[in-house]
């Protein structure tokens, strides 16, 4: 009989006790789980206007032809500084970019050398500007962007012929020259929509033959020029358009 009214008090009182517990229950917060992780990356993609410059050399070859004595002149590097700006669109397919580009330069490239054919004159060459048009192919890695390119080159310039002293022999004029051209860059985004570069080109050039004149105007020398360029710039690119994408 005590065992029963034990058992009996023991059951009210959890009765009695079993709201609260309930209610201790019920007053938790609720905690949302964490949203996923979202990452970023850089968008390539857009149009892009930016500045370069730099350095180049450009070497050329002379040999003279007929009617005249016909023979290797030698060779010199015409080097200097140049700086001019490049505008373009990139389209990005995952980590691929591809790219066209259009770039004009001013120079102030020039040298020369004493003629092995003819030991009293100095041959001269100058490049006062160039452009490029290429196409791009490009693999991003984030924000960082190794890349390779090709296309056409044009280059402007100036050939002389002067005496041991200094005196203007034979000039050619302006000599516009076309051909072709391939680099490789590496660019960094460095903000939301710019970017920094640096890139190498080498421009293959086609060779002519160029007439000299006197300064009375009488042909006075005619040369077969072959000419190659090699530039080193660093260029800085602002891109329009959103800088980067969410991936989860």
């Amino acid at each position: 009989m005590k065992k029963v009214l034990l058992v009996s008090a023991s059951l009210i009182a959890l009765s009695a006790t079993a709201p609260a517990f309930a209610a201790d229950l019920a007053a938790r917060p609720y905690t949302k789980a964490p949203p996923p992780m979202v990452a970023a990356i850089y968008d390539w993609s857009g149009f892009y206007i930016g500045v370069n410059g730099g350095w180049g050399s450009s070497h050329n070859s002379w040999d003279s032809v007929a009617p005249f004595l016909v023979g290797p002149e030698g060779s010199h590097d015409a080097t200097g500084g140049t700086v001019g700006g490049q505008i373009g669109y990139r389209w990005q397919a995952g980590t691929w970019v591809f790219g066209l580009e259009a770039q004009g330069n001013w120079a102030d490239f020039s040298g020369s050398n004493t003629s092995l054919l003819f030991p009293g004159f100095v041959n001269t060459s100058k490049i006062d500007a160039f452009g490029l048009f290429t196409g791009q192919i490009g693999y991003a890695f984030n924000n960082a962007l190794l890349y390779v390119k090709g296309g056409a080159a044009v280059t402007s310039n100036k050939n002389y012929i002067n005496t041991a002293a200094g005196a203007r022999f034979g000039t050619a004029g302006d000599d516009t020259l076309w051909g072709g051209t391939v680099g490789v860059g590496l660019e960094y985004a460095f903000a939301p929509n710019w970017s920094a570069a640096i890139e190498y080109d080498h421009l293959f050039m086609q060779d002519r033959t160029v007439n000299f004149t006197s300064p009375a105007g009488a042909l006075v020398a005619s040369d077969r020029i072959g000419q190659d360029v090699d530039l080193v710039t660093v260029r800085l690119n602002y891109k329009f358009g959103g800088p980067v994408v969410a991936r989860y």
